[in-house]
C-alpha cells in the first residue's frame, strides 16, 4: 500500500543517567530558568531554547528530557544539560547512554471512518470504544507495541513507540488492516 499520509512527529520523552546526588538546590540558584520546587516536585526543571525542550533533572542524576519533535533534537537537549551542569563544576557522565522511552505522533489517514463498524473489524479484544466517553477508538497493538487513538475524522495518534519506526510502521499496519477490512479505499 502506498503511504498517502504524513506522520508528524509530536513529542518524544527520553531518559539517560548522567551521574548521581545532583545538587539541584546549587543548579536552582545558579542557573537562569531552572525551576525547583522541593515540596512540589522531586525533581528540578531546565528548559533549553533551541531545541525547545525541558528537561527533569533528578537527585539521583537521572535525567528525563521531554518536548522534542527529533531524536536528534534530544541528544542535542541533553548535551546541552551536561554542558550547563558540567559548567558548574558538577560531575556528569559525558556520553551517557540516551534511552527513547515513548514517542507521540500524529497521522491523517485522510477519510472519514466508521467507528463502530472499526471496533467490531479489528476485534474488541484489542480495542476500546466507548463514544459516550471518549470520540476515538482506542486500538493497542502488540507489535510494534503501541496504542493508537483512531478518531472518526480519519486522524490518528499513536503514543508508547520506542522509535521513528515503530511509530511508521503501527501506522502501516493500522492502515493495512482497515484497508483489507474495506474501511479505507
Amino acid at each position: 500500500m502506498e503511504r498517502n499520509y504524513k506522520i508528524k512527529i509530536v513529542n518524544i520523552v527520553a531518559s539517560a543517567q548522567i551521574g548521581e546526588d545532583i545538587d539541584l538546590n546549587r543548579i536552582d540558584r545558579e542557573v537562569k530558568g531552572a525551576v525547583y520546587k522541593q515540596k512540589q516536585f522531586p525533581g528540578l526543571v531546565l528548559r533549553v531554547r533551541e531545541p525547545k525542550t525541558a528537561t527533569l533533572i533528578f537527585r539521583s542524576g537521572k535525567i528525563i528530557c521531554t518536548g522534542s519533535k527529533s531524536v536528534k533534537d534530544v541528544n542535542r537537549a541533553i548535551k546541552q544539560v551536561v554542558n550547563i551542569l558540567s559548567d558548574l563544576g558538577i560531575s556528569v557522565i559525558q556520553n551517557s547512554e540516551i534511552k527513547v522511552q515513548n514517542i507521540v505522533a500524529s497521522a491523517d489517514l485522510g477519510v472519514n471512518l466508521n467507528l463502530n463498524a472499526i471496533a467490531i473489524g479489528l476485534g474488541l479484544e484489542n480495542v476500546e470504544y466507548e463514544p459516550e466517553q471518549f470520540p476515538a477508538l482506542v486500538y493497542r497493538l502488540s507489535n510494534p507495541r503501541v496504542v493508537m487513538l483512531i478518531f472518526g475524522t480519519g486522524r490518528v495518534v499513536i503514543t508508547g513507540g520506542k522509535s521513528i519506526d515503530d511509530v511508521m510502521m503501527a501506522v502501516d499496519n493500522v492502515a493495512e488492516e482497515l484497508l483489507s477490512l474495506g474501511f479505507i479505499g
